[in-house]
């Protein structure tokens, strides 16, 4: 044990613990004026703490028994989604959270995600690095995420779900699929979202009605600020518009720290989580938020290194699936943030505050970190 902990890549470990103090720093300023909520630096300091030691044990322990026995793991991701549609609780309109003792939440959703990328990667590795079939590789890869993406989307989380097809584009990506089947794949999903969109254009009103009558109407006002923000009320556009406004203001140097006048005014509608890159761009303006989009720029070199040196095809894989979430995510967030992406409800990995995500970000690190660690020879199941 002790020679895998000297083993353990150092710029990722300096990289973790300058999250933790960006994250305190900028949780800890978003919530200090907030008229309900009150976010403590011990509480932050403890929910890194426990992340912290959740990713060195995931670290130590052996991602290929993860794979072996990925069926179960599926089927435990499965009843978990199924479940909380029954027992969860509503959160910010979707239904998505089971409450545990303490005033604690948990969103198996996050945790799918780590689920599929050790199953599709149990799914690729039957080719052992051969180019993918259609019919025997990735039908079946596919048809593993369609089920929780169906499942997640209902909730409604539409966040989740899309990531849930960007791990899936990135990994069949690396497990070698053929170029002609890339390129049709292409043609088919841009003539989809052409047509899509036409139809989008066409039935307006009835498909917010049909939505409406299913509590899903809000993803419509979610697109319709993207497509066409000149037509969607104050209202709709809100929380973009005020995000936009405040993380302009912070100029080149920002505000200051603590120091944000939209933050601290509540203005940006969940600063301390999704928005949280709102509040480094006004109080630390564009240096700060060009040095955090570098220190993100580390991470996924230093994972995309491990995934290069990988001995094992699995171990790349796996590597691929979580850098294909990280990069999605924080492009997602800030994007989001400054009008060129829709509102999701995907946060800025280990920067906003939320206790699910920062947990389910570092276990996929410390996946990535097995991968590093565990380069011998086939282990044991038990």
């Amino acid at each position: 044990m002790l020679a895998k902990l000297k083993n353990m890549d150092i710029p990722i470990i300096v990289i973790l613990f300058a999250f933790m103090v960006i994250s305190t720093m900028m949780v800890y300023s978003a919530s200090v004026d907030h008229p309900t909520i009150n976010i403590s630096i011990t509480k932050i300091l403890v929910l890194y703490g426990v992340s912290l030691v959740a990713f060195i044990g995931c670290s130590l322990f052996d991602y290929r028994v993860l794979i072996r026995i990925a069926p179960y793991l599926y089927g435990i991701g499965i009843v978990s989604l199924i479940a909380v549609y029954f027992f969860g609780k509503k959160i910010h309109g979707a239904r998505g959270w089971f409450e545990l003792p303490g005033g604690l939440t948990f969103q198996p959703a996050e945790l799918v995600k780590l689920i599929l990328i050790v199953c599709i990667t149990a799914l690729l590795m039957r080719r052992g690095g051969e180019l993918l079939r259609v019919k025997d590789d990735i039908i079946p890869v596919v048809g593993a995420v369609l089920l929780p993406f169906i499942l997640v989307l209902i909730q409604p989380d539409l966040g989740n779900a899309i990531i849930f097809v960007i791990i899936l584009i990135g990994m069949l990506w690396i497990g070698n699929i053929k170029y002609s089947q890339v390129f049709i794949s292409l043609v088919v999903i841009v003539g989809l979202g052409f047509l899509m969109l036409t139809l989008y254009k066409m039935f307006h009103q009835s498909l917010y009605d049909f939505l409406k009558g299913f509590g899903f109407s809000h993803w419509m006002d979610r697109i319709d600020t993207y497509l066409y923000p000149q037509d969607v009320s104050d209202d709709d556009n809100y929380q973009v518009r005020n995000a936009v406004r405040a993380i302009g203001s912070g100029g080149l140097m920002g505000e200051g720290f603590l120091h944000g006048t939209s933050v601290h005014s509540n203005f940006i509608p969940f600063a301390y989580s999704d928005s949280i890159f709102v509040v480094v761009g006004e109080e630390f303006g564009f240096r700060g938020s060009a040095l955090l989009l570098l220190i993100y720029f580390l991470l996924i070199y230093r994972m995309i290194l491990i995934s290069i040196q990988s001995a094992q095809v699995g171990g790349a894989y796996v590597v691929v699936g979580v850098v294909s979430m990280f990069v999605f995510q924080i492009f997602e967030n800030v994007g989001m943030m400054i009008g060129v992406m829709p509102l999701t409800g995907i946060t800025l990995p280990f920067v906003s505050y939320g206790g699910t995500s920062l947990m389910i970000n570092m276990l996929s690190l410390g996946l990535v970190m097995s991968v590093k660690l565990h380069q011998d020879k086939e282990p044991e199941l038990f």
